[in-house]
């Protein structure tokens, strides 16, 4: 083999703004929408196409975490692609081309939250700033619960007011899940969970026995 030269990556500062949200317990979904040139016609994961108010045209699709989705009993995952299929006008004039994460959250789908429909939260809120809730879509970014710079206080807090007030997406609910935190320098996102589900053994074992 021929020897290269590969340098260590740039650090990012630790000390930068980071933006903690709630973490929702749903499942991981996101929609696909291309200009319809860059997609082979009669693609099986097409599932709508749409001709946009600027007159272009788009197909769009949609994914859970694992896999390419479709509306139908054995090819959908709670419902997603249909929601997509049935909205896909709309979707493609609220959120434009590219691929859009969040989560696929509510009645049927783990924790529930007590409702009696299902939502699509963004998880990029900075990029879904712009987009208010759209009670007739049911669609919204996650919840803010605090942005600036990263301090441990900061997620602390964060995760007491969950504890204590319960869930900002789904008002009422007392169980949620925990938080998101996503550091910008670094462009990573972590988690901390009020189940104790995202800690190792040995902190688990402590925090039990400090109870």
């Amino acid at each position: 083999m021929t020897i290269e030269f590969k340098e260590w990556p740039k650090t990012p500062r630790l000390l930068r703004n980071i933006t903690i949200t709630e973490k929702i317990d749903g499942t991981n979904a996101a929609i696909g929408i291309v200009p319809t040139e860059k997609v082979e016609a009669g693609d099986p994961a097409i599932i709508a196409e749409v001709v946009s108010d600027t007159g272009e045209d788009f197909v769009v699709y949609a994914q859970s975490r694992t896999r390419l989705i479709t509306p139908g009993k054995s090819t959908d995952n709670y419902g997603f692609a249909g929601w997509v299929e049935r909205n896909a006008a709309e979707l493609v004039k609220l959120l434009g081309e590219g691929l859009h994460y969040g989560e696929w959250w509510g009645n049927g789908i783990q924790r529930g939250y007590g409702m009696a429909e299902k939502w699509f939260s963004l998880f990029n809120t900075d990029r879904y700033q712009g987009i208010s809730e759209q009670t007739a879509l049911n669609i919204a970014a996650v919840p803010v619960l605090y942005r600036g710079p990263n301090d441990t206080e900061a997620i602390n807090l964060a995760m007491t007011q969950l504890r204590e007030w319960g869930s900002v997406a789904a008002p009422g609910f007392i169980k949620p899940e925990g938080v998101c935190v996503f550091q910008h320098a670094s462009r990573t996102i972590g988690k901390v969970t009020l189940d104790k589900n995202d800690a190792g053994k040995w902190e688990a074992e402590t925090k039990e026995s400090a109870a």
